[in-house]
């Protein structure tokens, strides 16, 4: 029988496309390998760095040294994003110190020097992040941190920094930001469901602040940030420079006053306990 020319160019055209089959089969099975093998090792890393949980130091919220938001803070969407437990330390510790301005309208209304800032900080949040687990606590932050940023719009003011629970807040005028702070805990007790129950400390301090380029630092952000520290959860302390700035007619109840020390101020500072009403 003769060979059909036809018949082998036919025969030579499947076999070409089984090899080019089998090549990029092969392809696929490398590319597949090395994926899985660098899965691996992200997970041997996460695993090598998952130690002991340690107890968060009993340390004043203060910084001994300022240091820079870009080394010592990460915001609260990386650590979502990175699936990481609640820092041991002060969140609000964290924060003081140096604050990168992030937004054009904080630099303009800091022009002068002058800036009211809020910290704030979740009470206890070591604690209950080691109850609620890491997946509930990252969600947690994530109600946290919308009630925070929907009150704070509200208010014409603007997030500097925040990592984990804690928040570094600018407001253009005193008033503005402790009627803030009250919508906050008032939103706080009426949704109490949606938050956990959580506690949010909060501080409030008015000054004047130095500015390189776009960093914000100084004595009176340190002040501030002791002042939230020495809050309770569910309270609001202002300093008495703050108490002064709002007056006597902005309808806001600042309570008794309390004499304080202030680590690294000179003694005694005062401070209010601004009274929230019940919405």
């Amino acid at each position: 029988m003769l060979d059909d020319p036809h018949m082998d160019i036919a025969l030579w055209v499947v076999v070409l496309l089984e090899f080019a089959g089998l090549v990029t089969l092969g392809v696929l099975l490398l590319v597949a390998r090395r994926r899985l093998a660098s899965a691996r090792k992200q997970v041997v890393r996460r695993s090598d760095g998952d130690g002991p949980r340690r107890r968060r130091r009993p340390m004043g919220v203060a910084p001994l040294a300022i240091k820079t938001v870009a080394n010592t803070v990460q915001t609260a969407d990386s650590i979502i994003r990175r699936q990481l437990g609640a820092s041991v330390r002060s969140s609000i510790e964290d924060l003081a110190g140096w604050a990168r301005v992030e937004r054009p309208d904080l630099a303009r209304i800091t022009a002068d020097g002058r800036v009211v800032l809020v910290f704030s900080d979740i009470e206890g949040s070591t604690q209950r992040n080691a109850t609620l687990g890491d997946r509930d606590w990252v969600e947690l932050l994530e109600r946290h941190e919308q009630l925070i940023r929907r009150q704070v719009t509200a208010h014409r003011g603007f997030v500097v920094k925040n990592q984990g629970d804690g928040f570094m807040i600018a407001f253009p005028e005193p008033a503005g930001a402790v009627r803030c702070c009250i919508a906050v805990q008032q939103a706080l007790l009426q949704d109490g469901y949606a938050t956990d129950g959580i506690r949010v400390r909060m501080g409030v301090h008015v000054g004047t602040s130095v500015r390189r380029g776009d960093d914000l630092f100084g004595l009176d952000v340190a002040t501030a940030a002791r002042v939230a520290d020495l809050a309770d959860g569910g309270q609001i302390l202002v300093s008495e420079a703050l108490r002064g700035a709002v007056g006597e007619d902005a309808g806001i109840d600042f309570g008794t006053r309390r004499d304080v020390e202030l680590k690294g101020l000179p003694a005694p500072q005062t401070v209010y306990a601004v009274e929230i009403p019940r919405s």
